[in-house]
C-alpha cells in the first residue's frame, strides 16, 4: 500500500502525535524523538507503517497477562524502532493492524490510540 508524498513537516507532526497518543508512552516528545522522525521520513518509510509499529507495541503491552510484572513507561520513540523494523518485513493484510486496533479498544476501551490511516 503506498501513500502520496507528504511534506516532512507534515509526517513528523503526524508521527509524534501519533507516539504522544500511544499507550504507555509519556505523552511528550523530545529532541531525539523529532530527530529519529525526520530520519524515518528521510528513509521513506510510511507514516501507516510506522503507526501500525506503535500499534502492535502498545497492543503488546497493554495485552498481557494480568499477572507480568508492570512494564516501565516508554520515554523515546527509539523503543519502537524493533517493531517498525518488524512491521516492515511483514506481510499481512492492512486488515490485521485493524483487528489489533479493535481488540485494544474493546478490552482497554480508555485507551488512546495512534490515528489509522490505512
Amino acid at each position: 500500500m503506498d501513500e502520496p508524498p507528504i511534506r516532512r513537516e507534515e509526517y513528523v507532526r503526524k508521527l509524534l502525535d501519533a507516539y504522544r497518543h500511544t499507550p504507555g508512552t509519556t505523552g511528550t516528545v523530545r529532541r531525539p524523538d523529532r530527530r529519529l522522525a525526520v530520519q524515518l521520513h528521510q528513509r521513506g518509510v510510511p507514516l501507516y507503517v510506522v503507526e501500525n509499529a506503535l500499534l502492535l507495541a502498545a497492543a503488546r503491552r497493554l495485552l498481557r497477562p494480568a499477572t507480568a510484572p508492570s512494564l516501565a513507561t516508554v520515554r523515546s520513540l527509539a523503543y519502537f524502532l524493533p517493531v517498525l523494523e518488524e512491521v516492515l518485513d511483514l506481510n499481512v493484510s492492512p486488515d490485521y493492524f485493524q483487528h489489533v486496533r479493535r481488540r485494544i479498544q474493546r478490552l482497554h476501551p480508555d485507551s488512546s490510540l495512534p490515528p489509522s490511516n490505512q
